[in-house]
C-alpha cells in the first residue's frame, strides 16, 4: 500500500529539527572538551626539572659510552671466539657484544627522547578545527608559529646539557654503520695470498693420510694432496683446504710444453691448485690423453700440460703451480708457497 492510499490522520507526524534531533533532547554527539590542565612537578619546581635534565643526559651519555663499545668489540673479540652466556648458551661473542651495545646505543637515544617529551617538554593540550589538505597562507604561518612555539617550549636552546649530550649521541651512533662496512669484504690483508704450503711441507694423499712418495704417482693418475700437519678436525680445516688443496699428475718429461711448469715439476710430476679460478669450485675431472682438466661447475678447462692455461670455459686465468721436490726421506715435498692467490680473483688482487 502506498502513502497515497493511507489516510492522512494515520501518517506519522514529522518530528524533531532540520538535523533530525529530537527536541529538547541533549546532543550525543556535543564536545566534551578537554579536562583542565594539571601541572607537572617539573613545570612548577625547578629542582624536579633539573633532575629530569640530568637522567635525559645520562641516557644520552651511556648511549655514547655503548656506540664507543660497539666500535671497540670489533678490535677486542676475534671473529671465531664462541662463549658460555646464560641463557643464552654457547653464542659468538662478537656477535652478542655488537647486538648488545648497539641495541643499547639505539634505546637509551629513544628513552632519553620520551623522558625528555614527558618531563620538560608542554604537555598542554591543544585542539584544532579540521582544514582542507592544501594549506592556505594562514596556516603555513601558524604551521611555522607552532614550530617556534614548540621550540622555545622545548627548552633545547636553555637547556645545554641535554642538547650538546644529545648531539653527541646522535653524532655517534652512525659511526656504527661505518664500522659495519668492514662485513663487506675482507681486511685489506694478505690472508687470502697465503696458503699453508711451504718449503719442506710433505704432501700427503688426502685419501690414505700418508706422505707421497714419487713412485706413489703414476702416468695418467691423478692424486689429491693437502700440506703435511693440517688435520680434518682443526676448527679452520675447511677456509685452509680451500685454499691448499693440491692436484698431483705425472706427466711424460717431454710432453711438458711449459718450460717453468717442468722446472717447477719433479721427474714429471707436477702440482696444481685444485681449486677453479672462475668461482673456486674443487677440479676433479682428468682427462689422461690431452692432460686437460675440466671445472665440474661451470666447465672451465685447462690444460696441465701447458701451465694449466684455459682452453675453455669462464675462468680468467691458470691454475697456480706449487714448485716441489724430494726430501731426504724420498718424500714429496713443497719448496715454497704458491707464487700467486688461489682460486678466483679478488679485489686484493696485485
Amino acid at each position: 500500500m502506498s502513502s497515497q492510499q493511507i489516510p492522512e490522520e494515520n501518517l506519522p507526524v514529522e518530528q524533531g529539527t532540520a538535523h533530525g534531533a529530537v527536541e529538547g533532547a541533549a546532543d550525543p554527539f556535543a564536545d566534551p572538551g578537554l579536562p583542565a590542565h594539571k601541572p607537572r612537578i617539573q613545570d612548577i619546581d625547578e629542582r624536579a626539572a633539573n633532575r629530569s635534565e640530568r637522567a635525559v643526559a645520562l641516557m644520552f651519555t651511556l648511549s655514547m659510552l655503548a656506540t664507543v663499545g660497539f666500535i671497540a668489540s670489533y678490535v677486542i673479540f676475534p671473529v671465531d671466539q664462541i662463549v658460555y652466556i646464560w641463557p643464552f648458551g654457547h653464542v659468538s661473542a662478537l656477535n652478542f657484544s655488537l647486538g648488545l651495545t648497539l641495541g643499547l646505543a639505539l634505546f637509551l637515544i629513544g628513552a632519553g627522547a620520551v623522558h625528555w617529551a614527558r618531563t620538560l617538554m608542554s604537555d598542554v593540550e591543544v585542539a584544532d578545527d579540521r582544514h582542507a589538505i592544501e594549506a592556505t597562507p594562514e596556516v603555513k604561518a601558524k604551521v611555522l608559529a607552532d614550530f617556534a612555539d614548540g621550540a622555545r617550549e622545548s627548552a633545547l636552546g636553555r637547556r645545554k646539557l641535554i642538547r650538546n649530550t644529545m648531539f653527541g649521541a646522535l653524532a655517534l651512533v652512525p659511526l656504527s654503520g661505518v664500522v659495519l662496512l668492514r662485513d663487506l669484504g675482507p681486511l685489506p690483508e694478505k690472508k687470502l695470498r697465503k696458503t699453508l704450503w711451504a718449503k719442506g711441507k710433505q704432501l700427503v694423499n688426502m685419501n690414505t693420510m700418508e706422505p707421497l712418495r714419487p713412485e706413489d704417482v703414476v702416468v695418467g693418475s691423478l692424486t689429491f694432496a693437502m700440506p703435511e700437519g693440517l688435520e680434518e678436525d682443526a676448527h679452520d680445516f675447511q677456509s685452509q683446504i680451500a685454499k691448499a688443496a693440491l692436484m698431483i699428475i705425472r706427466i711424460e718429461p717431454d710432453n711438458i710444453k711449459d718450460k717453468r711448469e717442468r722446472e717447477w715439476a719433479h721427474e714429471g710430476i707436477v702440482a696444481f691448485s685444485k681449486i677453479c679460478t672462475h668461482v673456486g669450485c674443487p677440479i676433479s675431472l682428468y682427462e689422461q690423453q690431452t692432460h686437460h682438466v675440466l671445472c665440474p661447475c661451470h666447465q672451465s678447462t685447462f690444460d696441465l700440460s701447458d701451465g694449466a692455461r684455459v682452453i675453455f670455459g669462464p675462468a680468467g686465468h691458470a691454475l697456480p703451480q706449487l714448485r716441489i721436490g724430494v726430501n731426504s726421506e724420498g718424500n714429496l715435498e713443497a719448496l715454497g708457497d704458491f707464487e700467486e692467490p688461489v682460486g678466483p680473483a679478488f679485489w686484493e688482487r696485485g
